[in-house]
């Protein structure tokens, strides 16, 4: 079993490509802001105990590269005066660079692909329709599914942010006999479950309205600005807990 208070090894891999976690943490963005969320496997990465948040998850870049084009579409939605056509299309070829760029980096192509896709899906989605706003669904119905899920796993006893970061540290189920480690993976995943709520919360009315241009602004500054508090959040409780029973382990021990 591994030592809980090891950080994780964030080395370059011979062949100088990425970390397998900081690989993570670029997958966990490409469905943050055009497909609503991101994987959870990139959470996992900022919670494994490291000497700075911004460090631990290798998907900061990942999730501006995500943020771009929704950021583009409503620019363009407002810019234009409400063209949807012209918007989708600015959207699709903002996303389109990104994959270029990424492509560039020599990033895996799944990554590539599964961002481009997102992004594509959505602007097909909003052409559909006819109705600007339905550019944010599949971000809104992301949000209730990852709300859902984090909340019941919280409610059967086994909270997903526990099995994240386990998987992560070589640990997958040591924490559940551990109290304190427990306790505080149970309480970050309610707080990322409230976080999908409270999205959910301020933009489902938007939606539903059809205020675009505040449902755009309410994506993107409940995008980064709002995951990035949660996960420090999350990170300070579960580190916190960590370094607490690794001293209890090591008092018990002598």
């Amino acid at each position: 079993m591994s030592d809980p208070t090891r950080p994780a090894d964030l080395s370059p891999a011979p062949d100088g490509t990425e970390p397998a976690l900081e690989q993570v943490g670029e997958e966990l963005a490409e469905s943050m802001d055009a497909g609503g969320m991101g994987r959870a496997g990139g959470l996992a990465n900022a919670l494994v105990e490291q000497g700075a948040i911004g460090d631990a998850i290798g998907g900061w870049r990942g999730m501006i590269d995500s943020a771009a084009p929704s950021a583009v579409f409503l620019v363009a939605f407002t810019v234009t005066g409400r063209q949807l056509s012209a918007s989708v299309w600015a959207a699709v070829v903002a996303g389109a660079l990104i994959a270029g760029w990424r492509l560039l980096r020599r990033q895996p192509l799944q990554q590539v692909l599964g961002g481009f896709v997102g992004v594509a899906f959505c602007a097909w989605l909003a052409s559909r329709t006819g109705r600007a706003e339905d550019f944010y669904l599949p971000g809104l119905l992301w949000n209730v599914l990852y709300a859902v899920v984090l909340a019941g796993s919280a409610v059967v006893g086994h909270p997903l942010v526990g099995y994240l970061v386990g998987a992560l540290t070589g640990d997958l189920k040591g924490w559940r006999g551990r109290p304190r480690l427990r306790r505080a993976y149970l309480l970050a995943t309610w707080l990322l479950a409230a976080m999908f709520v409270l999205r959910l919360v301020v933009q489902v009315p938007l939606y539903l309205a059809g205020w675009v241009e505040a449902l755009g602004a309410a994506r993107l500054a409940m995008g980064i600005p709002l995951y990035a508090g949660t996960v420090l959040l999350c990170y300070t409780i579960v580190q916190r807990a960590r370094h607490a029973d690794a001293l209890t382990g090591a008092s018990a021990a002598e």
